[in-house]
Formats: structure tokens, C-alpha cells, sequence
């Protein structure tokens, strides 16, 4: 497989799948730029070899063409981090896009406007009235599959060589983010620096990882974690479960958990976790106190409690002081980690202390050569607010694709370009 290091891009054209879906103000304002500068440099050593570029990425999740997501309210901050000025073409897969395309020169950039204005990029038909039959849905889909050949094979014919640099849409099979790639030869189609980066995170985390490992996995929903926690119970020593999650567990083995946040049709997968825990030696770690308030806001009266003894008109909205020692115990001793999820209410002031102890844990396990990796919004939103993304080893820009890649899943962008 090409690697784009080894890669000389000197009179190349290539075709750079970002993700610069950031969020904007009411004035179209960037209010974070990070992934924009996670891109730079992969679009930045293309052009230091005389190469040009391509940009290609959706914005939001528009229903057909809307300013609101248009790629050109970021042009100017593309072009000022890049260096150059960054042409732009009003439409993707338009004959202006083909022609300025052919006509960039060695050192020159072009912005493709937002993938997603076309269904064909994601390949799901749009506009279906509610009672269709089952005849015209499988008619549209067929229909668009169709289109979406004849949109990734002129995205295709605009460059000469494929880079995927969108880890966050790895999990897509869409034109641009896997198809695409099938235009291109394997000496012509490779990752970015950023995607081979996230790639390299997560696979040093889950196939080779230094012990003891530990998975810190929180979050307010069993459900939405349960295919990540089976696939770490015959890879981690030790498993940290915090946040809204926790109580469904505390339940499960008898607690009192008040009001606490609860999925009842969840207790027997959270029993049967337990259970697979114990059989593969995996310790389980649930905090044994809690602090609780009387309503879901950072004003409530707040007390701790032991986190089964919550009396009812109460809710566990954090870890207590005993919990934040058992975390920061086990976490100290480390090698790798893996933390997916706050441990409490972090975006609450008086409810973020559990969380900012288990983040200073991570680093201090990192300073002293533990290999940590925190990935999904709200954790990564967790370390930003507290000033702590520098401090451990990699934090990862893939929200779903991350999540798919710790459960296991082959995920079509990075199968599209090594073939597993």
C-alpha cells in the first residue's frame, strides 16, 4: 500500500477527501477550526511537492443545495491557513469544477463546494413522499446507485491521484470517502497523514496495547456503548464505567439509584456484562459514591451519597470523591488507555469534578509513559474545555467512525484504500 510520505506529488493532481464540517456562528463564523488544521498537513506537503489539490467535503446535512452549508463561507480561512488562495467552484460535479480542476497548477488549490448537496454522494434517495410503495423505493434507490456511479467517476476524473485525510467519515461508504477510491490504482490511492494518524491511534490501542490496558467508557446510555464494551472485554484488564451508563449497572445489581438516569431494558445486558467480566478476569470498576442533586441543573441542592443508596427524588449527575480515588487507582497504573465518554455531567460547573479528576489521572498516567487515546465528542469536548489535549497521547477527530473502529467494524474509507 502507498503511504503518502513515500509519495511524490510533483505534477500530480490529487483529490483530497477532508472533513471540514466545523461549526459556524450566525454569521458564518468558524467557531472551531480543528479539523481544518488537522487537514494542513496533508494538503500542505502535496503543494510543497509540486503538486495541486482538490478539496473535496460535505458541511452539515443538507437535504439539496443551501448557503447555510456552503463551502465558501470557510474559503477565506482555507485559504489563509494553507498559504495560498484557494480557488473555488460553486458546484462539485459541474463542468466549471472539471474545467478549473484541469487547469490548477503545480502549487494551486481548489475547494469543491459541499459534497452533500448532491444525494448522489451518500447514494440515498431524497424527496420520497411518507406512503411510498415498495416498488418506488426500490426504484429510487436503483435510480441513485446509478447516479452515484456517474458522480464518483467524475469527482475520479478530476486528479490523478486519491487521498482520503477524513477519518470522521470513514464509516461511510459514500462516493467520495470509499468509492472513489476504486478509480485508482494501488500505487495512486492512500491515506492522509491525519487518517493514518487515527488509524495508527486506534490499532496500537486495540491490537498491540501495553498492560495493563484500561477503557474508561461513559456516557448516558448502555445502549449506545454496548457493542464497544463487548468488544473490549477479551482485550482490557480493566473497565471504568461512568456517567448516566453507570446506574443502569447499579440497578441491574440491586442498587437504589433514585432517579437517576436508567434504562430498565437494558438491566439484563448490563448483567450479562458483568457476568462477561468476571469470566475474563476484566476488572470492572463503577464508582462507590456519587453526587447527587435534587433536579438536572448546575443551581440543584447537591449532596454524596453511595452511589446504590440513592433515595428517590435524587439523581447521580457525578462521581464522588471515593469514586474519583478508585478511578484515579486504577488509571495511575496503566499503560494504555482508552477513554470514550465523561464520567459526569462535565458541561455543569458543579458536576465536572469527577471528570476532571479522571482527565488529570490520564495525563499523569501518560507522563509517566502510558499510551492514551480519548476519542468521541463528548469526551474530546471534555479535554478541550479543560485545557488538557496536549497532555495525553492522541485525541482522536472520528466521533461515529471512531466508535465503529473500537467495535470492531471494517470501516469502508480505510478498506477502500488497504482492502480490509
Amino acid at each position: 500500500m502507498m503511504t503518502i510520505d513515500k509519495f511524490n506529488f510533483a505534477g500530480k493532481k490529487a483529490f483530497v477527501r477532508v472533513d471540514f464540517n466545523v461549526p459556524l456562528d450566525a454569521d458564518f463564523n468558524i467557531t472551531d477550526d480543528t479539523r481544518i488544521r488537522a487537514a494542513m498537513p496533508t494538503l500542505k506537503k502535496i503543494i510543497a511537492d509540486g503538486g495541486s489539490v482538490i478539496i473535496g467535503s460535505h458541511l452539515g446535512r443538507p437535504k439539496g443545495v443551501t448557503d447555510k452549508f456552503s463551502l465558501k463561507h470557510i474559503l477565506a480561512h482555507v485559504s489563509e491557513l494553507l498559504g495560498t488562495d484557494v480557488q473555488f467552484a460553486s458546484d462539485c460535479a459541474s463542468e466549471e469544477a472539471a474545467m478549473k480542476a484541469a487547469a490548477l497548477q503545480p502549487g494551486e488549490a481548489l475547494l469543491l463546494e459541499n459534497l452533500r448537496f448532491y444525494a448522489e454522494e451518500e447514494g440515498k434517495p431524497r424527496g420520497l413522499a411518507e406512503d411510498a410503495t415498495d416498488d418506488v423505493k426500490a426504484a429510487a434507490k436503483k435510480e441513485i446507485k446509478e447516479k452515484q456511479k456517474e458522480f464518483t467517476k467524475q469527482l475520479a476524473s478530476y486528479a490523478d491521484v486519491y487521498v482520503n485525510d477524513a477519518f470522521g467519515t470513514a464509516h461511510r461508504a459514500h462516493a467520495s470517502t470509499a468509492l472513489i477510491a476504486d478509480y485508482f490504482d494501488a500505487d495512486h490511492k492512500m491515506f492522509g497523514f491525519l487518517m493514518q494518524k487515527e488509524i495508527d491511534a486506534v490499532e496500537k490501542t486495540m491490537k498491540d496495547p501495553a498492560r495493563p490496558f484500561t477503557a474508561i467508557i461513559g456516557g448516558a446510555k448502555v445502549s449506545s456503548k454496548i457493542d464497544i464494551i463487548e468488544n473490549l472485554l477479551d482485550k482490557v484488564d480493566n473497565l471504568i464505567i461512568g456517567g448516566g451508563m453507570a446506574f443502569t449497572f447499579i440497578k441491574a445489581e440491586g442498587g437504589k439509584i433514585g432517579n437517576s438516569l436508567v434504562e430498565d431494558d437494558k438491566l439484563d445486558v448490563a448483567k450479562d456484562i458483568i457476568a462477561k467480566a468476571k469470566a475474563n478476569n476484566v476488572k470492572m470498576v463503577i464508582a462507590s459514591d456519587a453526587k447527587i442533586a435534587d433536579a438536572f441543573s448546575n443551581d440543584a441542592n447537591s449532596k454524596f451519597v453511595d452511589a446504590d443508596q440513592i433515595p428517590d427524588g435524587w439523581m447521580g449527575l457525578d462521581i464522588g470523591p471515593k469514586g474519583e480515588q478508585e478511578f484515579a487507582d486504577v488509571l495511575k497504573n496503566s499503560k494504555t488507555i482508552l477513554w470514550n465518554g465523561p464520567v459526569g455531567v462535565f458541561e455543569f460547573s458543579n458536576f465536572a469534578q469527577g471528570s476532571k479528576v479522571t482527565a488529570l489521572a490520564v495525563v499523569e498516567a501518560t507522563k509517566h509513559g502510558a499510551f492514551s487515546l480519548v476519542g468521541g465528542g463528548d469526551s474530546v469536548a471534555c479535554v478541550n474545555q479543560m485545557g488538557l489535549a496536549n497532555d495525553v497521547s492522541y485525541v482522536s477527530t472520528g466521533g461515529g467512525a471512531l466508535l465503529e473502529f473500537i467495535e470492531g467494524k471494517v470501516l469502508p474509507g480505510i478498506k477502500a484504500i488497504r482492502g480490509y
